[in-house]
């Protein structure tokens, strides 16, 4: 394939998706009900993942070879555990187009570009991509069409990148009906990492205290959750590969903004021991206000109880992080 111009609202002759879990089978979705590629191309190494994409019907080929799967391939995501990104990058840089665009998913960028970017050709587009938008759910059935609609995808493209190829994946993703921002990728490692890293982290660490208690049984933990514990649950049941990577691969901006509220959960807790009710009241207003200003972006509903249905209505609408 000799590289061509293209135009930024023109589908893409054939996309890879190099991991088909919620996000990848989410895109796969998107993309066919959009009309936004002609082919889509599946890849997973376990056969398993693959027969069960196979019978969702997400794409129209499915393969566990990476490499073989990028041949010809004018957009390719990647879409595996950050973890994997590296191993993936050597396997298929060999066989990228020129003229490909490459992007992915992960929720990291700093380590993106530091790993994948020496091992992209020249002449491929390289332009590391964070849709963030996701449920606690995995796997090729988790997936949904309507994930991304209005959420934001960060785009993190170096300052030399092809002003067409950006463009053309900003159509994509807002095709799918994401916002789109670009953003370099230190700062966006550091917005993430306190809008999204800390509070799982301190959710994985909440279901884990009470888990441990002895003075506590399981039983008693799991039949009277309160509303503040089960939403921990939730984001505590996101993957734990995932997540994983995520924390190993942003560690420092996660350290530096772990750092910040630990100092902050101090003060908190010198608020309770003294029984500054005042402190605690004026912080608790301040917070509350940061609900409303999400409400406002479009960002959460409005809905009593995060939108669980009410009056026996089936729940089956997966929610979005």
């Amino acid at each position: 394939m000799s590289e061509q111009p293209f135009r930024s609202e023109q589908p893409f002759r054939r996309m890879v998706l190099i991991g088909i879990g919620l996000v990848g089978s989410s895109i796969a979705l998107a993309a066919r009900k959009q009309g936004l590629a002609a082919e889509v191309v599946a890849v997973a190494r376990q056969q398993a993942t693959l027969d069960e994409a196979r019978a969702l019907n997400l794409a129209d080929e499915y393969l566990s070879d990476a490499a073989e799967s990028v041949k010809g391939a004018d957009l390719v995501i990647l879409c595996t555990p950050v973890g994997a990104f590296e191993a993936v990058a050597k396997a298929i840089a060999p066989h990228l187009e020129p003229g490909a665009i490459l992007t992915d998913v992960g929720s990291v960028k700093g380590h993106v570009h530091r790993v994948v970017g020496p091992l992209v050709p020249k002449g491929v587009h390289f332009i590391p991509g964070h849709p963030m938008a996701g449920t606690e759910h995995s796997g090729p059935s988790a997936g949904f069409a309507e994930l991304f609609e209005n959420r934001w995808c960060i785009l993190t493209p170096t300052d030399d990148q092809d002003r067409d190829a950006v463009e053309r994946l900003t159509w994509f993703w807002k095709s799918m009906g994401s916002k789109v921002d670009l953003m370099e990728h230190e700062h966006h490692d550091l917005v993430v990492a306190i809008t999204s890293h800390v509070p799982h982290l301190v959710a994985y660490n909440i279901v884990g205290t009470a888990d441990d208690l002895a003075t506590v049984s399981k039983s008693e933990v799991i039949q009277f959750s309160a509303g503040g514990f089960r939403d921990f649950t939730r984001i505590a049941a996101s993957d734990p590969v995932m997540w994983r990577d995520v924390f190993l691969t942003n560690r420092e901006a996660v350290l530096e903004m772990l750092g910040r509220f630990l100092e902050d959960l101090s003060m908190l807790q010198r608020y309770v021991r003294n029984g500054d009710g005042p402190a605690l009241e004026a912080l608790f207003t301040r917070t509350r206000a940061i609900r409303r200003s999400i409400i406002d972006a479009g960002q959460e509903t409005a809905a009593p109880d995060f939108g669980r249905p009410h009056g026996g209505e089936p729940d089956d609408q997966p929610k979005s992080e």
